[in-house]
């Protein structure tokens, strides 16, 4: 008779963790791959709230200001993409290394951490269209100013993890030796304190970074290829992709990018940066 109901007890325990295996998590969708999860256009609209993974120290793209609110050029374009789908947004700190794992595990519905476009992220999210165009810089202190990549052998740079600098140096310069962190403060403050010879990310960053810190340059302005940075959503999310896709070619027509600029990246940059070198606007690179 114990072995019977020992049988009975494993047999519902056995079904109840089944059919909890069965169903995602409320308004989550299994994608293909089966370890991945996301939410659907319908879903987040009857969720009433669209999850956007976005940097919190990537001044001025996307950072927490002194009032603990999210500000920057990434957004200017959450908060609109947010109003026009209808719903309240929220915003989830990330690092670069976390944003696709973020997309993957369902944490975020949307990426909005300037995210570089390239052929290896492509296997692992969906990019959409782009709303900017970027390349490497190098700032490093005036006083041993770096003005060529050479000039980086025997010294130490700054990177940060899973950024497309840190894959760059990697793959194309492994005579240089990279010092990584998780998180863009601490590679700031590691130049400023003097422990790398000098730092590398998006030049369009470092340039703004440069102007808010005297005694710094960007020595080296644009290094490696012109790429792209766009939203991007879970691999297979094709209701949210398209959606946004469409609203980015509808916001080019109402200059929205050359707008965010002017109000989230002229005050930074000043003359410095012109705003056809940077934006995209409606998705078309070079018209194209």
């Amino acid at each position: 008779m114990k072995k019977i109901k020992f049988l009975v007890a494993i047999t519902l325990l056995v079904g109840l963790l089944t059919a909890c295996g069965s169903n995602n998590k409320q308004g989550e969708t299994a994608s293909a791959e089966g370890n991945k999860v996301y939410r659907t256009l319908d879903e987040i609209k009857e969720s009433g709230k669209i999850k956007v993974g976005v940097f919190s120290d990537k001044n001025p793209f996307g950072y927490v200001d002194e009032n603990g609110e999210y500000q920057g050029y990434d957004i200017w374009l959450g908060n609109r993409l947010a109003k026009d789908l209808g719903v309240d947004v929220e915003y989830v700190s990330t690092e670069a290394a976390n944003r696709a794992k973020f997309l993957e595990t369902g944490k975020v519905d949307l990426i909005l951490a300037n995210f570089t476009v390239t052929d290896e992220r492509k296997e692992v999210v969906d990019f959409a269209l782009p709303y900017m165009k970027v390349s490497l810089g190098v700032v490093s202190p005036d006083n041993a100013l770096i003005k060529d990549v050479e000039e980086l052998n025997g010294k130490t740079l700054i990177v940060a993890k899973g950024t497309t600098a840190d894959i760059y140096f990697t793959k194309n310069h492994p005579e240089v030796k990279l010092q990584k962190y998780d998180q863009y403060t601490e590679a700031y403050n590691a130049l400023l304190d003097g422990r790398g010879d000098a730092f590398s990310t998006d030049n369009t960053e470092v340039l703004a970074w440069a102007i808010q810190n005297p005694g710094f340059t960007v020595g080296i302005e644009s290094l490696g290829d012109v790429d792209t940075i766009a939203p991007a959503v879970s691999k297979g999310n094709d209701t949210l992709l398209n959606w946004i896709n469409d609203e980015i070619k509808a916001l080019g027509e109402e200059n929205f990018f050359h707008e965010g600029f002017e109000k989230t990246l002229k005050p930074v940059y000043g003359e410095e940066v012109d705003a056809d070198s940077l934006v995209v606007e409606g998705g078309e690179v070079n018209g194209k």
